[in-house]
């Protein structure tokens, strides 16, 4: 198999794509919950139906987005120009996404159904092609999974300094008005989002050159049916996806009415969990190269529902330390999959083109990014419903069953999705030595 390196610029070229990408992902895991209800004023029931809604959208929006990569290549690539094209439009996004208008409750409503649509339209332009990109840089797996080591570290980068920054920065220059301090804020963030894609198109490029099968769109979905690894990544970042964004809602309020924190200790209570991840992505692309990445895989995430049992128990309302001490482990664990996850993907798709004679790529990916929105809308829908249910009072003092079920929704909830889906993991086979066997004795078409 033809080995092909990548520069330390490209990779963090690479990187800094999912820098950008994770603007909105950070918005959308951490601040747009509590956003919505403490901040805009709508119920979080109707926000966790608009997160809903949303992922409906996303049903045929992402395949049709990969469809499109498939379909289309210009001077620049497949993937690579969509980075240079949407840059600008999805920053506005998101700007939209933080401006709030004083309009009735339902024109509010109908104000965030409008924004957030195009929000993830707008994201699911960027982010198709973005997830898809690791397959054309190289076809090396170790390779792939240094590039995704990078990947994920700037991702987390993004998130610690978002996080961290935009509840301080919101308060400065809102002057007391949150709504007005959070657009600015985010707006800023979208703009440095655009360069960061900018910078992604113009440092890295496309050297993999795979043949695209021209099947209709009900063959390719048939092929990817028979792909059972591919099926159990989707599986898995549904059930990964879940428990990350469901903990990730939640943060704020567990942090500000749990352990009786304000917004800026709530911001240092989340970066600082994401702050453990970037050492997560640091520790797993070094103990990949020493140990199995699947066994990895399987055992962190089982981990995680051991170490959300404890944290649950151990912590009472108000001890800010200990809370800060067991979610910082907590967000270690949890990280220790993600740079191997993101290079599953491009070798189940190699796997599915092996096992069935036919490559489907764009839509393989596609569904993969489906999968993670879904996760993430049923996160914020299954959010919307557990405050509605423990009573939660947006801006007031919270009752016990209310911080219990806060409590519940940060730790053994989410940890249930995590360990689920670790035992998942052990049905899942393509190991580095299982994936180089499988190349060399039947030649993919790098």
């Amino acid at each position: 198999m033809q080995v092909q390196k990548l520069s330390v610029t490209e990779k963090v070229g690479f990187g800094a794509g999912d820098m950008a990408v994770n603007v909105m992902i950070a918005a959308m895991f951490y601040f747009m919950q509590y956003f919505y209800t403490d901040i805009f004023g709508l119920k979080p029931a109707h926000v966790g139906t608009l997160f809903l809604v949303a992922r409906f959208i996303d049903a045929l929006s992402d395949p049709l987005m990969g469809l499109l990569t498939d379909k289309y290549k210009t001077r620049y690539g497949r993937f690579r120009p969509y980075f240079l094209y949407l840059a600008i439009p999805y920053g506005f996004s998101v700007f939209l996404l933080f401006t709030t208008p004083d309009f009735s409750y339902n024109a509010k409503l109908v104000w965030a159904y409008v924004t957030y649509l195009f929000a993830t339209l707008m994201f699911t332009g960027v982010a198709i092609p973005y997830i898809s990109y690791i397959g054309v840089l190289t076809s090396d797996p170790q390779e792939r999974l240094s590039a995704n080591g990078y990947r994920m570290f700037f991702a987390k980068i993004a998130n610690v300094v978002i996080v961290a920054s935009v509840p301080d920065l919101a308060a400065y220059w809102g002057g007391g008005d949150s709504a007005k301090g959070y657009q600015l804020a985010m707006g800023f963030m979208s703009l440095v989002g655009v360069g960061l894609l900018l910078f992604c198109f113009f440092s890295t490029r496309e050297r993999v050159e795979h043949q695209v099968d021209k099947q209709p769109l009900s063959e390719q979905f048939s092929l990817l049916m028979r792909n059972d690894q591919w099926l159990l990544l989707c599986a898995v970042c549904v059930l990964g996806t879940l428990g990350y964004a469901l903990r990730g809602s939640v943060a704020f309020y567990y942090a500000i009415y749990y352990l009786g924190g304000t917004e800026s200790m709530a911001a240092k209570f989340t970066s600082a969990g994401i702050a453990a991840s970037i050492v997560s992505m640091v520790v797993s692309t070094w103990v990949t190269k020493r140990y199995c990445k699947v066994k990895l895989f399987r055992w962190s995430q089982i981990a995680v529902g051991l170490i959300s049992v404890l944290m649950f128990v151990v912590v009472e309302p108000g001890d800010i330390w200990f809370a800060f001490v067991l979610y910082i482990l907590l967000s270690f664990v949890v990280d220790l999959h993600a740079p191997i996850f993101w290079s599953a993907i491009a070798e189940a798709v190699d796997y599915g083109h092996v096992k069935n004679g036919k490559r489907v790529s764009g839509l393989a990916f596609g569904g993969i990014s489906f999968c993670q929105k879904a996760g993430a809308g049923l996160a914020g829908f299954v959010t919307g419903l557990l405050l509605t249910y423990f009573d939660y009072q947006a801006g007031q003092a919270q009752s016990e069953f209310t911080l219990t079920g806060i409590a519940l929704m940060l730790t053994i909830i989410p940890g249930a999705f995590h360990a689920l889906l670790g035992f998942v993991m052990f049905k899942y086979r393509i190991t580095d030595n299982f994936y180089r066997t499988m190349v060399d004795e039947k030649r993919i078409d790098h």
